[in-house]
């Protein structure tokens, strides 16, 4: 968590971290970035104000050859992870700072918790967004108790808006970073995890830019036991903590800005302390496909009954594409942090994972323009116990013989061996059947 205020030096002693260790650090000493000691700390402290999310058996488990428990922070008030390293730091806020308030400048999770969970202390909050920022968050925040106010066209200038403020009126502005007391905050999810799910093999969490979550409950997991795995995951097309700790230090590269389908994991690398823990105490980063999340929001939908974003997802994506062969006939439990999924991205995102599955196919084949003809394809269709979702009959620019019709049609399957056997029909039956690939 960055603390940028005229007043900084009061949280000097609650933020301040102990010295970076060396590269020949022990264990014992990289732990000391944040203690075990803090995060029980912090789990005694937040009991209150969140909630102590279930970590479940999943349906998944026989489809994947292990035993998934599925811990769902998606549940949190605000549907995400960071209410946790949030409402830790804010209760650690003195007194004086509580009564001024504190502002953000972003639309991200972040700032959706810390306008829930100050307003729940009675702090002033503020949150500033750009003026292209969805209704939908803006309306959120002030639903949760925040004065919300639009201003720039861009983030940055929304951030610089946000800092003259807070400089002017007192108030703390926080910024996302990887602090002490926001690391054992979100650390309390790998001591949840421990109590709850006996045995443990393996935690796999979300990674990415913004991997406090990873940092914080690895130092946890490590500390209660230092034989589980702790895995971290992350998209191929942002591989940004690959890279980083590659490099040895966060990377700066601009191209990754945060995109607007995968969220904080798409973000920029914030701090060395995360970073320093993921080096030490994470066993493997992973990467997967924009596919893969894709499919692993489908199943999380259909046997969890759950509408997860891209960033609550990811986690099970590395099990959805086969990344984890090793934790076959292990017990696994993955984080599933955040289940903010915007409205105009769940109708797309639901479509494109059940073409990706081979589930809703697309076929065209020319057929004789006479009566009966399109019955006889229907019937078929309905033998195969296919359905139906959209048909299109093109007459005027066929390019084949004359008093035909092209028959465009879009269907739905049970799975790929049914959509297998449905091919197989139609080509035995229409030999010309033209399939659209994905």
């Amino acid at each position: 968590m960055k603390i940028v205020s005229r007043n900084e030096e009061l949280l000097r002693d609650a933020l301040s971290c102990l010295p970076q260790p060396s590269s020949r650090a022990s264990l014992a000493s990289c732990n000391k970035l944040i203690r075990f000691e803090d995060i029980s700390a912090a789990a005694f402290k937040i009991q209150c104000g969140v909630q102590k999310t279930p970590c479940t058996y999943s349906r998944l488990s026989k489809q994947y050859g292990m035993d998934i428990y599925l811990k769902k922070e998606f549940l949190q008030y605000t549907g995400s992870v960071k209410e946790r390293g949030v409402l830790y730091l804010l209760m650690s806020l003195p007194q004086e700072q509580q009564r001024k308030g504190v502002i953000v400048a972003s639309d991200s999770n972040f700032s959706m918790a810390v306008a829930y969970h100050a307003s729940e202390l009675r702090m002033p909050v503020f949150v500033i967004v750009p003026t292209c920022t969805a209704p939908a968050r803006v309306k959120t925040c002030r639903d949760y108790g925040a004065m919300v106010i639009s201003y720039g066209t861009t983030a940055k200038d929304s951030q610089v808006h946000a800092r003259r403020l807070a400089q002017e009126n007192g108030y703390l502005y926080l910024e996302e970073e990887d602090s002490a007391v926001y690391l054992s905050g979100l650390g309390t999810v790998g001591l949840e995890v421990y109590e709850q799910v006996p045995k443990l093999d393996a935690v796999i969490f979300p990674a990415g830019g913004h991997c406090g979550l990873l940092a914080g409950s690895a130092a946890a997991l490590k500390h209660l036991n230092p034989h589980i795995s702790v895995i971290g995951v992350e998209s191929e097309s942002f591989p940004v903590l690959q890279q980083s700790l590659k490099a040895g230090h966060p990377t700066d590269d601009q191209a990754c800005n945060n995109h607007h389908f995968y969220g904080d994991v798409s973000g920029v690398c914030f701090g060395s302390n995360s970073l320093q823990l993921t080096g030490k105490l994470v066993d493997k980063v992973v990467a997967v496909r924009e596919e893969d999340i894709l499919l692993s929001m489908l199943r999380l939908l259909e046997y969890e009954r759950a509408t997860i974003d891209a960033e609550g997802a990811i986690g099970l994506a590395a099990l959805v594409a086969g990344k984890l062969p090793e934790l076959k006939g292990k017990r696994v439990a993955v984080v599933i942090c955040s289940g903010n999924l915007e409205l105009h991205l769940l109708q797309q995102c639901i479509a494109r994972a059940l073409t990706l599955d081979s589930r809703v196919c697309r076929f065209s084949l020319v057929i004789s323009d006479c009566p009966g003809d399109m019955s006889k394809l229907l019937e078929l269709l309905a033998r195969e116990e296919t359905r139906v979702l959209d048909i299109k009959q093109e007459r005027t620019f066929v390019t084949s013989e004359l008093f035909t019709v092209q028959v465009i049609c879009t269907v739905e399957t049970r799975d790929k061996i049914h959509t297998a056997q449905l091919r197989n029909a139609l080509l035995e039956r229409y030999p010309t059947t033209a399939w659209t690939e994905r």
